[in-house]
């Protein structure tokens, strides 16, 4: 292929476009707008009409800009088994800096430590013996050891804790890096063994309600409970009860239950039906893991190299499996 069209439904800002085309392949030629033309080869974009899919005879693939698959997107793919479908996951690092960052802010009991000094209350200081967590020399058990769920067991073996991982393309039990990543069907006897609980899933079927009463029954109750992944993947009732209970030492939640239906909805939607808010060991966080000072260079700089494969007439990585939704 001579010239490769490459076209993205959403327009992005200057500095991003320069990231972009600094580090894109002269055989790529951009376009963009709702609009896509009859030439286009790859289409960038998370949630494409089907006149979109339809718009170019030439489309062979579709570029997902983020990490995931909506559910409306997945639905609509089922008609157009001829186009690949790729992620991208420049948002790794990110997200993995505040699951970690949820993991010690739980565990540390950040927020009700800094509440309560604000109100110039020192007691908490006192407490013997102290409810905060050593996690040094303790186990992570990650669910998702991908992209973000490699980078996390990273960060956690900085912190001195030993690394367990689960993947679904894995039949038995493999080490790496001295991180042991078994299937997800071990999770029954993994959960014991887990003193934080980092979900790092994509939400599927097969995730949906994955972490319920029983699952967190089995967590030791001096666990915490960090979620990155989806809010559908632990039951909310279930880990609600066993937040006000005590039955687990704290959570670091990053995904929802309930998001605003609309702009204006933004400033007073609660995250749940249950008052997670009035609970001290829960360390809540508006779905922005993903976000940094950096996001969009590292999105540019991603695509530029995903996109540079294939006008190289390589297979593009991350590749998502329809059957499975990642």
């Amino acid at each position: 292929m001579d010239v490769m069209t490459v076209h993205l439904i959403s327009t992005p800002d200057e500095a991003s476009l320069a990231v972009l085309r600094g580090n894109l392949d002269t055989a790529v030629s951009l376009t963009f707008g709702a609009d896509v033309p009859a030439n286009t080869h790859i289409l960038i974009g998370g949630r494409p009409s089907r006149q979109q899919l339809m718009a170019s005879p030439a489309l062979q693939a579709l570029v997902i800009p983020w990490a995931g698959l909506p559910g409306e997107t997945h639905t609509l793919l089922a008609d157009f088994p001829h186009l690949t479908v790729h992620n991208l996951h420049h948002n790794a690092i990110p997200v993995a800096e505040t699951a970690v960052m949820l993991l010690l802010a739980a565990a540390k009991l950040t927020l009700p430590y800094d509440q309560a000094l604000r109100h110039h209350d020192w007691r908490p200081r006192y407490q013997r013996p102290s409810p905060a967590l050593l996690l040094h020399g303790k186990t992570a058990v990650i669910l998702g050891y991908g992209a973000i769920g490699q980078e996390v067991g990273r960060l956690c073996q900085a912190l001195g804790m030993a690394v367990i991982g689960t993947r679904r393309r894995v039949e038995t039990p493999v080490s790496k890096n001295d991180v042991t990543i078994y299937p997800i069907s071990a999770l029954a006897t993994l959960l014991s063994r887990a003193d934080a609980l980092m979900i790092c899933l994509p939400h599927t079927p097969e995730t949906e309600g994955l972490i319920g009463a029983r699952e967190l029954a089995l967590l030791p109750a001096t666990a915490v409970l960090v979620n990155v992944g989806r809010g559908a993947i632990v039951a909310e009732a279930a880990l609600y009860q066993a937040l006000q209970e005590r039955r687990l030492h704290a959570a670091g939640l990053d995904v929802w239950y309930t998001y605003p239906p609309d702009e204006a909805a933004r400033a007073h939607t609660p995250p749940a039906a249950y008052p997670f808010h009035e609970l001290d060991n829960v360390v809540m966080s508006p779905h922005r893991a993903g976000h940094s000072d950096q996001t969009e260079r590292l999105r540019m700089t991603h695509l530029a190299a995903l996109l540079n494969t294939a006008v190289q007439g390589q297979p593009m990585p991350n590749r998502i499996d329809l059957q499975w939704g990642y």
